[in-house]
């Protein structure tokens, strides 16, 4: 997988070698397991993971929520902490932060109150789109408009550092696209915006790099079309009536199956050998299509392999995992 070979120097975040274990009855669960990465000024960042991959803990290390239990982690070459008493660091978070028995603008006017340097309200509802809700109370907006309020209170700081978890859930498509051209504009002024999400769409169009982590460790980073490049796996399509679940899954460099009555799609290593082992056992298959893989199916194919289960999700669409890249 490719691997980022920036220097840390200048870096906006630097995580060196950075664990966090946590203790259960089942025993100690290693949610950060010697993560190594850098965060560089003016970079939109696509942080990526299955469910239980380390973001979460990640991204509370960073917001200085929690500590390391060893490692290296530096914002602006100082502490989470005194990054974030400076108003270095601008958060939107799934949940918390907001207060049900105010308005949209003193919401956002009492969060400015926290920065030493914030661009103006007025400023921070149009960015966000909410100009027209500033009268109302935040316990009577929808979801969608609520995290558009969150968008607004991490912004409001004109923060170099713009980190986002799960950003656009619950907007609609409209208010995505505003969104994102948002945070482009951010991007392009030298802020660095490192965002979650299960989107994988949103991390195809709008991220410059893309950063998998599985198991607490870095699986890949690059950008989007160097990520899909290295999965390796391809799509094979084609329409065969009659066809066995179990002869499928008999065929070599498999990752992934799925089939809909006569049309059977598949997640290859090796388009060709896997074709050529059903052409060979007297199976002769119509519509044959071999595509690229999109990022999502990158996605699954990269941490397939880091799991060692290759073949074993070859039984249906792996949704539930998908879903799950948070």
């Amino acid at each position: 997988m490719p691997r980022d070979t920036r220097s840390p120097d200048g870096a906006v975040v630097e995580f060196a070698n950075v664990s966090k274990t946590f203790h259960s009855p089942k025993g100690p669960v290693h949610a950060v397991n010697g993560l190594t990465m850098s965060l560089q000024p003016g970079q939109t960042i696509a942080f990526l993971g299955p469910n239980g991959a380390g973001k979460s803990t990640s991204l509370n290390m960073l917001l200085g929520l929690s500590r390391p239990d060893s490692g290296r982690l530096a914002l602006f070459g100082g502490t989470a902490a005194e990054a974030i008493k400076h108003g270095m660091v601008g958060a939107m978070l799934q949940s918390g932060g907001l207060m049900s028995d105010v308005t949209v603008r003193e919401q956002v006017e009492l969060w400015a109150k926290l920065h030493p340097r914030p661009i103006g309200v007025a400023d921070a509802l149009k960015r966000a789109n909410i100009a027209d809700l500033a009268d109302r109370r935040v316990d009577k907006l929808s979801g969608g408009q609520q995290q558009r309020v969150q968008f607004a209170m991490a912004i409001i700081g004109d923060s170099p550092l713009i980190v986002l978890d799960e950003p656009t859930t619950g907007m609609d498509v409209e208010n995505r696209q505003a969104f994102w051209a948002t945070m482009r504009e951010r991007a392009y002024e030298g802020k660095t915006v490192l965002f979650a999400t299960h989107y994988l769409e949103e991390a195809d169009q709008f991220a410059e790099r893309v950063i998998v982590i599985n198991k607490g460790r870095l699986l890949a980073d690059g950008s989007a079309a160097e990520i899909k490049a290295s999965a390796g796996a391809k799509r094979l399509s084609f329409r065969l009536p009659g066809v066995q679940d179990a002869v499928l899954h008999r065929l070599p460099n498999l990752v992934h199956v799925e089939r809909q009555a006569d049309i059977v799609r598949l997640q290859t290593s090796d388009s060709d050998a896997t074709l050529y082992a059903l052409l060979d056992a007297g199976y002769r298959p119509a519509d044959i299509e071999i595509q690229a893989l999109g990022l999502e199916q990158a996605f699954l194919a990269i941490t397939a392999e880091d799991n060692n289960a290759v073949g074993t999700i070859a039984g249906g669409t792996d949704t539930a995992t998908l879903e799950a890249a948070r």
